[in-house]
């Protein structure tokens, strides 16, 4: 028997409809792993799972002063669910990563639809006190900007403190990416699909969307990685700011991405691409080339505003990690190490090793950009 400590109390947030409706089996499989844990190294284990994405997350939030880990189960949305929880607060988040998806987890190496694995590692960091602090991107609605559901992107009412311009119609942080234009066009498509796994119905999504690209108008305004401001109208079918490299089931649309930088990378299409530069792109986008492609604009920022644009179309809803959160303006701000994530140290090393800057910049090399300005050389 090993001898009890007392490691606090561990909170718990699943997904019961996901999968239609398997997700609560998989809930109830990560309840009893950790409860079993629990007895064993001492600590105690509360669920805080609601009846939808706000409800958990206000669950969580409540009782943040209750629970000294918190630990959520499912796909991206759910880490967008954690890290709203327990971004910037010190508290660690253990992911259980399953289901379709799952890219921030991939690109913390973390086990993906392994569930027995993934606990097992969450509980170790747990004993151990081991873990890694990461970025994250927090983006926050400008005066004008409409707030949408999280699960179904319809818009919502605004709240008494919202009309009375007390408070944004939106404030949120996100671990992977927001999403702004043709990439969440993808993203909408992939949620509505009938066709099984993540990866399938994303790059099923990808080939119908390219189709039919749009030239949405985007105003930006760049706090740079140097302190230099950049203002500019970026008219184009894709905008993204990303913080980690993978979108859609493994894509890597930002593959100089680190975790711990304290930036975030803006990501555009510089025009109207042909039918052989959009099949070269797809070519490149699941082997960590797809900034070598000269159709994509590339640029490391430490914030940015982003506003309607006087020329170009109206930009979709904005995604941030796949959940669905509202329409422009807004700002965006990088985090610097804001997250503290549950990591077994053998990840830990890993990620020392895989997302250190000697091993970007021989991207950058490789690619024929500047690593400062962002521009081809």
């Amino acid at each position: 028997m090993t001898e009890s400590m007392d490691y606090g109390v561990v909170a718990m947030v699943g997904n019961p409809t996901s999968d239609k409706g398997r997700g609560a089996a998989v809930d109830e499989r990560v309840r009893g792993l950790l409860t079993e844990a629990g007895e064993r190294y001492g600590f105690d284990v509360i669920d805080l799972t609601g009846d939808s994405f706000d409800d958990s997350l206000a669950n969580a939030r409540e009782h943040i002063d209750g629970y000294d880990h918190l630990v959520v189960v499912g796909g991206d949305g759910m880490i967008a669910l954690g890290a709203n929880a327990v971004g910037s607060s010190g508290k660690p988040l253990g992911i259980v990563a399953t289901g379709s998806g799952n890219d921030f987890a991939r690109g913390l190496k973390l086990p993906v639809n392994r569930i027995d694995t993934a606990v097992e590692g969450i509980v170790g960091a747990i004993v151990r006190g081991s873990h890694i602090d990461v970025d994250m991107g927090h983006v926050t609605a400008l005066p004008g900007a409409v707030a949408t559901d999280p699960t179904t992107g319809e818009e919502t009412e605004p709240s008494q403190e919202v009309r009375a311009g007390m408070a944004p119609s939106f404030d949120r942080y996100y671990a992977g990416m927001l999403s702004c234009g043709l990439d969440a066009s993808i993203n909408d498509r992939a949620n509505h699909s009938r066709l099984p796994g993540g990866s399938l119905r994303y790059f099923a999504a990808v080939l119908v969307e390219v189709r039919h690209l749009k030239r949405y108008g985007y105003h930006v305004k760049a706090t740079l990685a140097d302190g230099t401001t950049e203002e500019l109208d970026i008219i184009s079918p894709m905008l993204t700011v990303a913080n980690s490299r993978h979108i859609g089931g493994g894509l890597e649309v930002s593959p100089y991405s680190r975790f711990d930088d304290g930036l975030l990378d803006l990501i555009w299409i510089d025009h109207m691409p042909n039918a052989v530069e959009i099949a070269d792109a797809i070519s490149k986008g699941y082997n960590g080339k797809l900034l070598g492609s000269k159709i994509f604009g590339w640029k490391r920022v430490r914030d940015i505003e982003i506003t309607r644009a006087a020329e170009g179309d109206e930009p979709p809803v904005l995604m941030a990690d796949g959940e669905y959160i509202g329409r422009l303006p807004v700002t965006v701000k990088a985090c610097d190490r804001a997250l503290r994530v549950l990591v077994p140290p053998a990840v830990a090393r890993l990620q020392e090793r895989e997302h250190g800057e000697n091993r970007v910049l021989a991207m950058l090399r490789r690619d024929g950009r500047d690593p400062v300005t962002g521009e081809f050389v």
